[in-house]
């Protein structure tokens, strides 16, 4: 496998984020390509950090709109009246759900549209997402307030299963994860942003607010106080889908070239019997459970956090943050990953190192309290940083024409943010809520490192080689 140089980010945020992502960029597409073609995009170099561009645009934009979903779930527990924080988590399975049904058929439409039309129209279904919900939050329906976090999540299945794979083949597959991982500085920025924005614009003063509500003298008045802060939502979804909407039409008209994934991702199976299905891939099927593991302790490291930390009796006020810590967390993981992949680890060693540290810090969390507590399961963020971006390359790796189908799958396998934490949500008020965050994360992170050491290889005649740490 060759080597990839790349800079760090402290040493471009002086240019700027534009220059420091064309810089990447530029030796990414300078990586040999070994392991599969490096790719069916020959336009000029200015082209290709274009396209970077693009895709970490949607990334940073899909990661404001998923993040939220943390400071959400304290937003609706109390605009809804809910008696339960099983009830509250909701969200999260009706926006992680959505990836599980609509994978497949996002495959399908792809398949008709190509990579470029079906992001576009992936963002606009997220638009009318945004409109649903935020007219029925008024409304105080949370039925069809889950109802439009489904739809956002179906819209977000349909950009994810084509942004991701995009970003994995628009270069050699060996150096993915740094691709990859630039992606996800642009997400993990926006989720920092979007809990402190949740929190200004809604969520300010939530404490007193909340003491209000308690103190009202009548049900009618206690429904008036109620009405009023769910209305706060109102515009900000509205503002969200408007910027959906215009990105969904610059994507249509933007210079995004078309990939060809069976041709960019060549199949490794070697002399054997060509492969008929994309169910023939046991590396792929490993990774579907991989990725399932991976979604739903990232979801309950980084949506569940404020949860966690009021059950140490820590306020509201400070709790509505505690995402951005976890996403911060990610955010520098994300930062190492470029410092260090393949230049000094494979995708796989870094995985297998970021499990251990999963393991280590869920632990760390159940043996401590209250704020020592809170910040191991932050520390998760870190943990959890390189995970997505090792996982879903070596997931994908030689599945050729079933590139697309492959992709889904393991798109499907983000409705592990939908069940895990809705089990932490249920057994928390049944058992110790610490045990029951260990009991759901640890074997988690153990199947991870079972992936990284072995399962990415199962199944395939010419597995990734590892990379030698340069000395």
């Amino acid at each position: 496998m060759t080597t990839l140089l790349v800079p760090r980010l402290a040493r471009s945020g002086r240019r700027g984020f534009a220059a420091g992502t064309a810089g990447i960029a530029q030796r990414i597409r300078q990586t040999g390509n070994q392991g599969m073609s490096s790719t069916t995009y020959t336009g000029s170099p200015a082209q290709y950090r274009s396209s970077i561009a693009i895709i970490g645009t949607l990334f940073f934009i899909f990661g404001f709109v998923t993040w939220i979903n943390g400071p959400l779930i304290g937003f609706v527990k109390l605009a809804f009246d809910l008696d339960t924080d099983a009830k509250a988590f909701l969200v999260t399975f009706a926006f992680y759900m959505a990836y599980f049904f609509l994978a497949l058929p996002s495959s399908l439409i792809l398949e008709r549209t190509g990579m470029k039309k079906g992001m576009a129209l992936g963002l606009g279904v997220m638009a009318v997402g945004t409109v649903l919900f935020g007219t029925y939050a008024t409304m105080r329906n949370y039925s069809a307030c889950l109802a439009g976090l489904f739809v956002i999540g179906s819209g977000l299945s349909l950009l994810q299963t084509a942004s991701n794979p995009y970003i994995s083949i628009l270069g050699p597959i060996e150096s993915a994860a740094a691709r990859i991982s630039i992606m996800g500085i642009c997400n993990k920025v926006a989720g920092i942003l979007s809990p402190i924005v949740m929190g200004v614009l809604v969520m300010k003063d939530v404490g007193h607010f909340e003491a209000q509500v308690a103190a009202a003298a009548t049900p009618e008045i206690r429904q008036a106080l109620l009405g009023e802060f769910a209305a706060k939502i109102y515009w900000p979804y509205m503002v969200m889908a408007a910027v959906l909407a215009a990105l969904a039409v610059w994507i249509v008209r933007s210079p995004l070239p078309e990939l060809e994934a069976a041709k960019a991702n060549a199949s490794d199976s070697g002399a054997g019997e060509p492969r008929r299905s994309v169910l023939q891939f046991p590396h792929l099927l490993l990774g579907v459970l991989c990725i399932f593991f991976y979604v739903g302790v990232e979801v309950l490291a980084a949506d569940a956090i404020g949860t966690y930390g009021k059950s140490f009796g820590i306020p509201s006020e400070e709790t509505t943050y505690f995402t951005a810590f976890t996403l911060a967390a990610m955010l520098l993981g994300y930062l190492i990953g470029l410092a260090t992949i393949p230049k000094y680890l494979s995708q796989q060693r870094g995985l297998a190192i970021s499990a251990v540290l999963g393991v280590i810090f869920s632990l760390a969390a159940y043996l401590t309290k209250g704020y020592v507590s809170v910040g191991f399961v932050a520390a998760l963020g870190l943990a959890n940083a390189l995970m997505w971006p090792a996982i879903f390359p070596l997931a994908i790796a030689g599945l050729g024409r079933f590139t697309e189908k492959g992709s889904a799958l393991l798109i499907m396998g983000i409705a592990g943010g939908a069940i895990l934490p809705r089990f932490y949500a249920i057994y928390k008020d049944v058992y110790d809520f610490q045990l029951v965050f260990l009991a759901i994360a640890a074997p988690c992170y153990l199947y991870i490192l079972f992936y990284s050491l072995k399962g990415y290889s199962v199944g395939r005649s010419t597995a990734p080689a590892l990379v030698a740490a340069r000395s």
